[in-house]
């Protein structure tokens, strides 16, 4: 850390344990006071005397109760400063704020400051991404002035006013990428997707054992539609978990069928991707399976089978593709590619649905997520799709009750939860009890990227290997039939332990969030999830969604060693409150502040934006946009605008080069 501090008090002792002398010297930012330490070096105290004001940098620990700072670097501004009071370099350097930046161990804030400060003496003029017209209307900064007034401020007027102007530079630029790419997707031509009366759609919607919510008859028609338009279809649906968007997105897929085209499912894991094919599967039933060929397609099929699904694909016999990261491999290539759906989108970067896409000519694309997303973040993020949204849940659900249990204050209740649960198995009910570690030494992550949500926890994470040895020696579940399922399993391992418990020959798995979305299994009632506070706001409601799907009330359990107050505590307080995932999403972001829930939907890494945290400057996004379509629309290829274009190929190419990265 570095903070801005007054040095209050100095002094030395002799060490007991050996020879020398340690000089502690105590300052204040007027909010709090650290101890600063030195070894065998009480010279220091020449300089570090009463009343002086500095910088000081190092890592904060803790020493018997109070925090210090042990050899830290530090410059004193008294050092800095002008002898004459009189000058007006002495005034600037009295009253200017002082900028500072993320320092490291080996480069300190006021090392970068100067370095800047080089940098900037060296800069000429600058092209200005806004439009004359756009900064003059919005009354910000321009480019250079901005930049010099981040680093350099005389007054605290000035930064603010750079930030601010980066801030709408950043968010104006992003916008303009994106509207490019919503313009440039409908800029070609797609085959019109019809479905005819007696066909594949309408003999589906007839064997419908139940009636679409408004919601999903809203969002289909929406979808039929684009489908029957000549230019591609880019539609994100987010709906609550539950919601019914599988159906609605199978209906999509039926479309495309009848006019011979090919869809493809692409799906995050090979656990969900299977549970897909067999729900898809089981809602056509035997007579349209047989026409469309359901066919999966993933890296871990056997040589013979991988092969037979290639052939089947390639020939356009499969019509339903469903599949992993393996459908976007050059061995899986489509007879007529007419429709790609990616399910939970949050889970893939933009470029890897631009893969998919690019196996057809031009097909429409519906993007799926159960994560619900802020406005500002569809905004930012899908700013190039429609986005439809499905509220309602189907008719019949039982509900599910969440309760926090607060090891923290009521170590005791750990065994009242498997008691609960032992109850809920009595009823001829079923279980799952979440681990975010496969085994003591690491949490799992699956292969899959990581929310970036969660703050760590203090010990060992709670692990599927100690929970299932736990859980197999209490007597209240001596008779369960338990099974662990994480992402070490292989895949016919992991779809026959599905099977299984689908087929309710085992009544409780062990698992990691490898069954955070998709799995399907009514007879469920009980979610336990064990060290609550490492997991993400928007995982919990995904995994309390596994429950509480058919008839049976749904229980969830939220177990955690997290201390009353934490940030970690009201994260979970908020899921136990709410079953409402659009308003958990808002309570998310406004609890993070940051803009990892950015990154973890865009590209699964950490955010890419700098300045923009979509939590705070939702209004300024919505403005940046306004302002965008407005330039766009009266010069499409921005031909009059060269340093926009510049900034907007700059931003698709550093997009490009991170997903290049990961691969």
């Amino acid at each position: 850390m570095t903070i801005v501090a007054e040095v209050l008090e100095v002094r030395e002792r002799t060490m007991r344990s050996r020879r020398g002398s340690i000089l502690e010297a105590k300052i204040s930012d007027g909010t709090g006071v650290l101890t600063l330490t030195f070894f065998n070096q009480a010279w220091r105290s020449r300089e570090l005397t009463p009343g002086v004001r500095g910088m000081f940098a190092g890592k904060v620990s803790d020493y018997r109760g109070a925090r210090q700072l042990a050899h830290p670097d530090y410059q004193l501004f008294d050092d800095a400063a002008p002898t004459s009071g009189a000058d007006a370099a002495a005034v600037r350097w009295a009253t200017a704020p002082i900028p500072i930046y993320p320092a490291t161990g080996s480069l300190s804030s006021w090392q970068l400051q100067t370095a800047i400060g080089v940098v900037l003496d060296g800069l000429g003029p600058l092209d200005d991404p806004l439009p004359e017209s756009v900064r003059r209307e919005r009354g910000v900064l321009g480019h250079r002035d901005a930049l010099e007034h981040a680093h350099r401020p005389e007054r605290d007027e000035d930064w603010k006013a750079a930030r601010r102007t980066l801030r709408f530079t950043e968010a104006f630029v992003l916008q303009t990428a994106l509207l490019e790419r919503r313009a440039a997707s409908r800029a070609h031509e797609a085959v019109r997707r019809e479905p005819r009366p007696g066909g594949l759609l309408e003999r589906f919607d007839a064997s419908l054992p139940f009636a679409l919510t408004d919601d999903q008859q809203e969002v289909a028609g929406e979808i039929l539609a684009d489908l029957a338009a000549a230019v591609p279809m880019n539609r994100l649906v987010q709906g609550e978990v539950g919601s019914g968007k599988t159906v609605v997105a199978l209906r999509a897929m039926l479309a495309v069928a009848e006019s011979g085209g090919q869809a493809a499912l692409l799906a995050p894991t090979e656990v969900l991707a299977a549970q897909h094919l067999r729900s898809i599967a089981k809602m056509l039933g035997p007579e349209l399976s047989a026409e469309v060929m359901p066919t999966l397609v993933t890296g871990q099929l056997a040589a013979a089978e991988r092969r037979k699904a290639a052939l089947r694909v390639a020939a356009g016999q499969s019509r339903i593709v469903v599949g992993t990261h393996a459908l976007l491999g050059d061995a899986t290539t489509f007879a007529d590619l007419g429709l790609v759906v990616v399910d939970e989108q949050h889970r893939f970067g933009v470029e890897q649905r631009e893969a998919l896409r690019l196996k057809g000519r031009h097909p429409h694309v519906l993007v799926l997520t159960a994560t619900p997303i802020p406005r500002t973040v569809a905004m930012t993020v899908f700013g190039d799709l429609d986005v439809s949204t499905i509220r309602q849940l189907p008719a019949g659900r039982a509900g599910i009750e969440t309760h926090l249990v607060p090891l923290a204050e009521r170590p005791g209740w750990r065994a009242r939860v498997w008691e609960r649960l032992a109850e809920e198995l009595a009823q001829g009910r079923q279980g799952f009890v979440v681990c975010p570690a496969i085994d003591p030494k690491a949490v799992e992550d699956d292969g899959e990227p990581a929310e970036g949500e969660s703050a760590p926890a203090a010990g060992p994470a709670a692990s599927v290997a100690s929970v299932l040895a736990e859980l197999r020696e209490l007597p209240v579940l001596a008779d369960a039939r338990i099974a662990p399922l994480h992402g070490r399993m292989g895949a016919d391992e992991k779809d026959e332990v599905m099977r299984s418990f689908a087929a309710r020959e085992l009544d409780v798995l062990v698992a990691t969030t490898v069954i955070e979305v998709g799995v399907d299994v009514p007879n469920a009632s009980t979610m336990v999830v064990v060290d609550a506070d490492r997991f993400g706001v928007s995982q919990l409601h995904q995994l309390r969604g596994r429950v509480g799907r058919g008839s049976v009330p749904g229980l969830c359990l939220l177990v955690t060693n997290a201390e009353p107050g934490s940030v970690a505590r009201e994260r979970l307080e908020a899921v136990a409150a709410t079953l409402d995932g659009f308003e958990l999403a808002r309570v998310d972001l406004e609890l993070r502040q940051e803009g990892d829930v950015l990154g973890a939907i865009q590209s699964g890494g950490r955010s890419s934006l700098k300045l923009l945290r979509v939590a705070r400057d939702g209004d300024l996004i919505a403005d940046a946009r306004d302002a965008a379509a407005a330039v766009l629309s009266e010069d499409p290829r921005l031909a009059a605008h060269p340093a926009l274009a510049a900034a907007v190929r700059r931003r698709l190419d550093d997009e490009t080069s991170e997903f290049l990265s990961r691969g």
